[in-house]
């Protein structure tokens, strides 16, 4: 079908030509038409309900117009008239993905951040919204974040990691304690230094938002250490570019083995969006399992793999604190790499309870509290 229907609108065999209020002209095919036609959802559930494989034949249009600020489309077989609003047609009239509130710039931060952390009080991320999109809006930019004020209970870390998701088990349980235990099954439950790492790269999919309550901590030592993963691995893509490459390619078999678990899963050390900036770092070296690629190859990979760990120890990354009492630092697990140093067990207690959730649902409460959405 050919023909030019009215307000200028060009009929065409697959599709047809709009004629857009900023002056240009774009294309759109029929289907695509008919399966986006606001009577498409339901408006209860929000889901599409039109069955597009249940057309017999390609859509045809009878008629078609601009009327005020919509495209309204008579079709031939079924009569049904589809009423799309111009602006839904300004969205879509060149290729690209539908923009994301969530997709928010990273910020990259150094070993200074300490005092720049962004801070909310528990009673606010509780009560207000406004406090709960800005905390966020925080975990999105900078991967990081501190809530002040927590109520020493057990529900208190559950309720608060509520907030921003589900709470995901792992194979330590839906939270885990951080503390000296009798029969320690990470290095995480012993007094001793704990390397710079993310948690659970043996799991298929990691954790990707981790909180940690310090319930207390009264010993000798035993100070936080965080790094930005991003900042390291951009700056690591500037100094030697063909080492990056490597890391962002290679997949490294990780493991957790114990009496009752025996995890494997394989991770990549940088991990690139789809626009190929960082989007954060996998990495852990007591959960490495034995590199079993080509020897050969390992000539190229081990310097590359190296370099990228002692990079990440330059002071000029590592942000140093002390954990208080009634705090949790809320990170991304898939960005934020941490540690700590060695402590005294004998010089007092130090203890932190800890749980997860993905890093999907936390983009999913900021679009919310953000107010946009498709059917805002």
């Amino acid at each position: 079908m050919l023909g030019r229907s009215d307000e200028g609108v060009l009929l065409k065999e697959n599709g047809l030509d709009v004629p857009l209020p900023d002056g240009s002209t774009a294309y759109f095919n029929y289907y695509w038409l008919r399966d986006n036609c606001p009577a498409s959802f339901d408006p209860e559930t929000r889901e599409r309900v039109f069955d597009v494989f249940g057309l017999l034949e390609a859509p045809k249009p009878a008629a078609a117009a601009l009327v005020s600020d919509y495209l309204e489309v008579t079709w031939q077989a079924s009569g049904h008239v589809s009423r799309i609003p111009v602006a839904q047609l300004l969205q879509y009239a060149r290729p690209g993905q539908r923009p994301d509130p969530a997709n928010l710039p990273r910020q990259a931060w150094f070993s200074d951040h300490y005092a720049h952390m962004a801070r909310f009080s528990h009673e606010a991320v509780l009560h207000d919204e406004t406090a709960r999109r800005d905390w966020a809006g925080a975990m999105l930019t900078d991967g990081v974040a501190l809530i002040t004020g927590m109520p020493d209970t057990d529900a208190g870390l559950t309720e608060t990691a509520g907030l921003l998701g589900y709470v995901r088990p792992s194979y330590f349980g839906v939270t885990f304690e951080v503390k000296t235990h009798i029969k320690p099954t990470n290095l995480a439950f012993t007094s001793k230094a704990l390397p710079l790492h993310t948690d659970l790269p043996s799991e298929e999919f990691a954790p990707g938002i981790q909180y940690l309550h310090c319930r207390a901590n009264s010993v000798e030592g035993g100070d936080s250490i965080f790094v930005d993963g991003l900042a390291v691995a951009e700056d690591f893509r500037k100094a030697d570019p063909e080492a990056f490459q490597l890391l962002v390619e290679t997949d490294v078999p990780y493991y957790c083995e114990h009496d009752t678990f025996d995890m494997r899963a394989r991770q990549r050390v940088i991990e690139l969006d789809e626009y190929g900036n960082v989007s954060g770092v996998t990495i852990s070296q007591h959960h490495e399992d034995i590199f079993d690629m080509p020897q050969e190859d390992l000539d190229a990979y081990y310097p590359a793999f190296c370099r990228f760990g002692q990079m990440m120890r330059d002071p000029k990354y590592v942000m140093r604190f002390r954990l208080n009492a009634g705090e949790c630092i809320v990170f991304d697990n898939h960005r934020i790499v941490h540690g700590r140093v060695a402590y005294s067990a004998t010089s007092g207690e130090r203890h932190l309870r800890g749980c997860y959730t993905d890093r999907g649902e936390l983009r999913s409460v900021y679009r919310v509290l953000a107010g946009e959405g498709r059917f805002k």
